[in-house]
């Protein structure tokens, strides 16, 4: 049985609520019921086969061929299967998504993550505001599984992060793992502002280094320790090479302000 696949036929004219495109919600749907599904956000009432070309049958292997920053919350609440995404998607990609995998080859808008429990979020390109942060309002950002941002993202990736795992290769935006409660943040370019605000606990690796820490972060020396070696292996193994191989970093603990059992770990100068 070969995978559905959503050909976009243009560029949509309005933003898309493509929440219901995943295996949870389509499985028993015919190709008739599923062209029929509702996506706009207007008063024009946009069915899906008015914007994609729908083939395949197999709902647990989702690809959309042709990408839009219009094309929002692909994957929210997926907890099976696989979605790829050939091109760019727009805000909450992956939103609450509990398990399974998705592959973006372009760029995501503002939440990719947010609110994540468990699975794999790959975007190939950038990300923007708040990776794997919480909605306004919401006490906790992601509390589960990995993502990998091939490119930079934007202010506040981790934000109120619980638990899980986030790399990104390139340069991340301001305040990043700002209020972060646990879990392991990595970067492989330079991290802007000031990372770590208010951290209680978690790890921040910043391999490219930051343009400062808050004053309430002690300065605990340089660090040889297996566990970044350990941390490195496995990491790689899951998500694929990372920004850093485990040599000796600067180790910082804080944020002092709060808990202060956080730690972050700049390169060694």
């Amino acid at each position: 049985m070969t995978g559905l696949v959503f050909r976009l036929k243009g560029e949509p004219e309005e933003r898309l609520d493509l929440s219901p495109l995943i295996p949870e919600r389509l499985d028993g749907l015919t190709s008739s019921e599923i062209q029929k599904l509702g996506i706009g956000t207007t008063k024009r009432d946009l069915k899906l086969g008015d914007v994609f070309d729908v083939s395949g049958a197999d709902v647990s292997d989702i690809r959309f061929e042709g990408g839009s920053a219009r094309l929002d919350k692909i994957g929210l609440g997926l907890s099976k299967g696989s979605i790829r995404v050939e091109g760019d998607v727009g805000f909450r990609c992956g939103r609450a998504m509990r398990g399974g995998a998705i592959t973006v080859t372009g760029s995501a808008g503002d939440l990719a993550g947010s609110a994540m429990e468990g699975g794999e979020l790959v975007i190939q390109g950038s990300a923007g505001a708040r990776l794997g942060g919480p909605e306004a309002g919401e006490t906790k950002g992601m509390s589960g599984g990995a993502i990998r941002v091939q490119g930079s993202a934007g202010e506040r990736a981790a934000d109120r992060m619980r638990r899980g795992t986030i790399v990104i290769d390139g340069d991340c935006g301001l305040d990043a793992a700002s209020r972060m409660i646990a879990g392991t943040l990595i970067v492989g370019g330079k991290a802007k502002g000031t990372p770590g605000r208010l951290m209680k606990r978690g790890t921040l690796i910043l391999a490219g280094g930051a343009e400062r820490l808050a004053p309430t972060f002690l300065d605990c020396g340089p660090q040889d320790l297996i566990i970044l070696r350990l941390m490195a292996r496995a990491i790689g193994e899951e998500l694929g090479a990372v920004p850093f191989d485990g040599s000796p970093m600067r180790r910082y603990g804080g944020d002092t302000a709060v808990l202060g059992m956080g730690e972050v770990f700049l390169p060694l100068r």
